[in-house]
């Protein structure tokens, strides 16, 4: 079934004349009379009920030409979004976080981006840990933006750093902790913890959580797959958690305490290549001249 048969058939329906309906069509008579006989067979029924005098639906006929006039109409919508070569020009930007704060940051930069390159449309996808350098590593990612991994990690890209992230504490409003203008790791290693899950957390959070685990009970934990699952818990008086500054909503309702003794964190891009790419150039400076609100 082919949009050409489908117009013959269409015709054919409103004049109920073959010789209108080819005349309509710029085409000659039997080429309508084959396209119909063809779709007839592929749909095994018949479409019009044919005399020397007169041509009529039948009720087969009747039912299909609404989804002939919908199948023609799609056909031509498609074509007609791909006739202005100009209006069709896309230019992608693939950027992938594994958090969610991590892609809020983003808005502010976007926007300016967006001015500059009006054809812009940013792909903006939320993968785990696990797998988004992979996807940066085939292709599928011009660039990731999150924390700088350890040399060990071995990340096969570039990185550009934007910002240095320090950690704090959170802590609900009731717990005593509260009141402290900064804490070290040694006076809060009593405290229960709302940690994230290893798999999902960078090697720097994975470090400082094992820093603060110790010995200690399972029970003492509570493991989350995400800094928003954290931040809930904690809220709810589970227990407290150290994260960098980067994983806390500015609208948190409970305390955010300085924590000493640990090294801020590199927040920034990886990606393998700028070549060709001048979004993405453009994204790393817009991106290091704010601190994307971070400095």
């Amino acid at each position: 079934m082919n949009t050409f048969q489908l117009s013959c058939f269409i015709a054919v329906a409103e004049y109920l004349n073959f010789a209108r309906a080819a005349e309509q069509l710029h085409v000659t008579h039997p080429a309508v009379s084959q396209q119909i006989k063809s779709l007839e067979k592929e749909l095994n029924t018949k479409l019009f009920i044919r005399t020397t005098r007169t041509v009529k639906l039948t009720e087969e006929g009747k039912t299909f030409l609404n989804d002939a006039q919908q199948m023609v109409a799609i056909s031509d919508r498609a074509k007609k979004r791909f006739e202005n070569a100009h209006d069709r020009q896309i230019q992608t930007l693939s950027l992938g976080c594994y958090s969610y704060p991590c892609l809020f940051l983003l808005s502010d930069t976007l926007r300016e981006l967006a001015t500059e390159y009006p054809s812009l449309h940013p792909r903006l996808q939320v993968i785990p840990f696990q797998h988004i350098y992979r996807l940066l590593e085939e292709g599928d990612l011009d660039a990731v933006i999150g924390f700088k991994e350890s040399d060990s990690a071995k990340i096969p890209a570039n990185y550009k750093e934007i910002a240095k992230v320090p950690f704090v504490c959170i802590c609900s409003k009731e717990n005593p902790l509260s009141k402290r203008k900064s804490l070290t790791l040694d006076e809060i290693k009593t405290e229960r913890l709302v940690l994230l899950l290893p798999t999902k957390a960078s090697l720097q959070i994975a470090h400082i959580q094992s820093q603060l685990m110790g010995g200690r009970a399972p029970s003492e934990f509570y493991f989350c797959e995400s800094g928003e699952a954290v931040t809930v818990l904690v809220q709810a008086g589970f227990g407290i958690s150290i994260l960098p500054d980067l994983f806390i909503p500015r609208t948190f309702p409970a305390s955010i305490i300085p924590v000493q003794g640990i090294e801020p964190v590199s927040f920034g891009i990886y990606y393998k290549s700028l070549q060709g790419n001048a979004p993405l150039k453009d994204i790393i400076r817009i991106m290091k001249k704010s601190g994307v609100g971070l400095l």
